[in-house]
């Protein structure tokens, strides 16, 4: 007598917890709404500040590389903005890519002949790139390591990386000092705006 009574029992149980009512199901998905929701803002945080770190990485890299580059060869290196990998150029910023190669004639631009190294291409829509005057255009190693303009004055600045806002925003500065070391440091700047 005591199997089928506990078979029952058993049945009755198992019947109550084989899932949800309605009004739990609801309840659990207006909480994980509320969650996602508060959660959100944060993770396109996290993702904005993961590509600003990249995209200033990449750009240290690649300084380093010429630099590693020049003193490698003996040679001038130089790494310049370019919109298509094959061409410097004076306009915009360096958020439209870059190349590395060998700058044969010095004279900071890539002419007919000269090795590319490296290209690394545009960043992120949400990201601008901005060389101070010094490193508006390109940034050039000499065979020592050292960084000159084309004329022979030594060569520093500041590229700052930070994310497209008219307002106050994060940013990553890329500083080349005056004998071609480059770093990358926090910052803070008022606006970003291409």
């Amino acid at each position: 007598m005591r199997g089928p009574t506990l078979h029952r029992m058993h049945d009755a149980r198992h019947s109550r917890q084989q899932g949800f009512s309605l009004v739990e199901a609801l309840v659990t998905l207006a909480l994980v709404a509320t969650t996602l929701q508060l959660a959100a803002p944060a993770i396109g945080d996290l993702l904005q500040n993961a590509a600003l770190n990249g995209a200033s990485q990449d750009l240290l890299m690649d300084l380093h590389l010429a630099r590693s580059e020049a003193l490698k060869r003996n040679r001038r290196v130089a790494i310049c903005k370019s919109f298509d990998g094959a061409l410097c150029t004076t306009s915009g910023g360096w958020d439209q890519g870059w190349i590395v190669f060998h700058d044969e004639n010095n004279s900071g631009t890539l002419d007919a002949g000269e090795e590319v190294i490296a290209r690394h291409e545009a960043l992120r829509p949400t990201l601008r790139g901005r060389g101070n005057q010094p490193v508006a255009h390109y940034v050039s190693y000499s065979p020592i390591g050292t960084t000159r303009f084309t004329g022979g004055g030594f060569q520093a600045g500041t590229i700052t990386v930070c994310r497209r806002s008219a307002s106050a925003t994060e940013a990553r500065e890329v500083i080349v000092n005056a004998v071609g070391r480059p770093r990358v440091q926090k910052a803070a700047v008022a606006s970003c705006e291409g």
